[in-house]
């Protein structure tokens, strides 16, 4: 199998320009070559929403060219120390900022010249619109470690705030998860997705894997869902499909979204964070008034990158679920004693097993030498129960807990009760014998009673809680919470 469906077509919103059928495949097989002309070993692509990116990473990925998707807009220091540790063949991008260069590249020497020849040709004929300005820095000497064969796609687990580890993805777990989520969403050469999501990320990077695989659309825009110039490009370029995190549906709420402005819009789908009950039964509605479909998600970068899909003819009767797994995947909880279950409402450890586990993690350039260390369990972190016929219902995570004069609580419940008591997306952090909740857009007077509404629902005394209002919450590149940054504000 292949990420590239004959029929797979690229639109680029802000110029019209649209790449499908041979002048697509011309152009991923320029970026093929490409590839060939550059050191051994893994890329670094800092990848923009841009159709070039894209067309990039499916030349990689075509080439067996392990590669690592970054955020552009990392922090000079973290791509530095990336590249110190992980010693990539090149890296490849948009040009970087001055203090991201020469010191975070030593080793490296950009090259002026166009490896990718036969784009250059495609763009003067004017079938190819590659953007100019990007940046090529090529090692030196190449690195001692030689990738594993399997290797395909590198992504970081936590967006911008540098974790030191990245997901070791295999061609197999890669093209596995795409048929899978092709079946679920039953997506199809009719439809058309549009960027809103950054591609770096894995749901992002889905997204794209699935639609071209099946022989659908990608229309790029770059703006995102509050520029002017998103939705009409959603409307021109007739969007079916819209994939979104929590914090988006946020958005889209005080935007009043009403998908009857939006007629070709059918599908919406969300992954990447909880969304909020009432959110799942509000845009459910919402979507069923049109005859359209919400798909609540359920992933893990580590899962290449989902787990489950709760069918959208379900919704209603199994809310608060994240469905079951995805085709070809198996759900089980682990006690504490470490033995394993499907029973019903038995609360524990959720793992998956399935064929598009990562192959591990990388911390070092010795790392991705690596073959697969994990033999297709992925051990999630989260706390979790199946319901009688196999549905995922999400309870929390393992090491999400803070305590109050000294009971320990799991945040994500805190969170959920927070939620409960008024409006505004929230987010819990664990202070010294506290929690310390964050809300948006509450006044003084509504955290005061919100507050008291909180501990009287877990039986504890109000000052073991303080409540901040906050103008919104600090959102990674992927649109999740910062809460690293939280726990800093505390």
């Amino acid at each position: 199998m292949t990420l590239l469906h004959p029929d797979a077509r690229l639109i680029d919103a802000a110029t019209g320009a649209e790449l499908s059928g041979v002048p697509l495949r011309e152009a991923v097989h320029a970026a093929v070559a490409g590839f060939a002309q550059l050191t051994p070993g893994v890329v670094f692509l800092r990848t923009p929403t841009t159709v070039e990116a894209i067309v990039r990473y499916l030349g990689a990925f075509e080439a067996g060219r392990p590669l690592a998707l970054l955020d552009p807009g990392l922090p000079a220091e973290t791509l530095a120390d990336f590249v110190e540790r992980f010693e990539p063949a090149a890296v490849c991008g948009p040009p970087l900022p001055p203090d991201a260069q020469p010191e975070g590249l030593k080793g490296y020497t950009r090259r002026d010249d166009e490896p990718w020849e036969r784009g250059t040709e495609l763009r003067e004929r004017g079938t190819e619109p590659w953007e100019r300005g990007t940046e090529l820095w090529e090692r030196d000497t190449p690195s001692s470690t030689v990738p594993h064969p399997e290797l395909a796609t590198l992504l970081a687990t936590s967006g911008s705030t540098g974790d030191p580890k990245l997901v070791r993805l295999s061609r197999g777990a890669v093209l596995a998860n795409t048929t899978s989520i092709i079946e679920a969403l039953g997506i199809s050469g009719e439809d058309v997705a549009v960027s809103s999501l950054p591609f770096y990320y894995s749901f992002g990077m889905s997204v794209l894997n699935t639609h071209f695989a099946a022989g659908a659309t990608v229309v790029v825009e770059a703006g995102g869902l509050v520029a002017r110039s998103f939705w009409p490009a959603v409307d021109r370029y007739q969007v079916t499909s819209l994939a979104l995190v929590p914090s988006q549906y946020e958005m889209l709420r005080r935007l009043r979204f009403d998908p009857r402005r939006h007629p070709s819009l059918r599908t919406l789908t969300q992954a990447g964070g909880r969304l909020r009950t009432e959110l799942v039964r509000d845009f459910h509605g919402r979507m069923a008034s049109v005859g359209g479909r919400l798909f609540v998600m359920y992933g893990q970068t580590e899962a290449a990158p989902r787990l489950t899909t709760l069918p959208a003819g379900r919704l209603a009767e199994k809310l608060g679920s994240v469905g079951p797994a995805v085709p070809g995947g198996r759900l089980t909880v682990r006690l504490e004693d470490g033995t394993e279950t499907t029973a019903p409402g038995v609360v524990g450890e959720v793992l998956y097993r399935g064929p598009n586990v990562m192959m591990g993690y990388a911390e070092t350039a010795a790392d991705l030498a690596r073959g697969d260390e994990r033999g297709g369990l992925l051990e999630t972190g989260d706390l979790g129960h199946l319901d009688e016929e196999g549905y995922l219902f999400i309870d929390g995570r393992l090491k999400r807990f803070g305590k109050v004069f000294g009971v320990r609580l799991n945040l994500d419940d805190v969170e959920r009760l927070a939620a409960a008591t008024g409006p505004g997306a929230v987010a819990a952090v664990a202070g010294d014998d506290k929690v310390v909740v964050f809300v948006e857009g509450a006044t003084v007077e509504q955290l005061a009673t919100r507050v008291n509404e909180l501990a009287d629902r877990l039986k504890l005394h109000w000052s073991g809680f303080t409540m901040r209002g906050v103008p919104a919450l600090p959102l990674l590149s992927n649109g999740k919470v910062d809460y690293r940054a939280l726990e800093s504000a505390r």
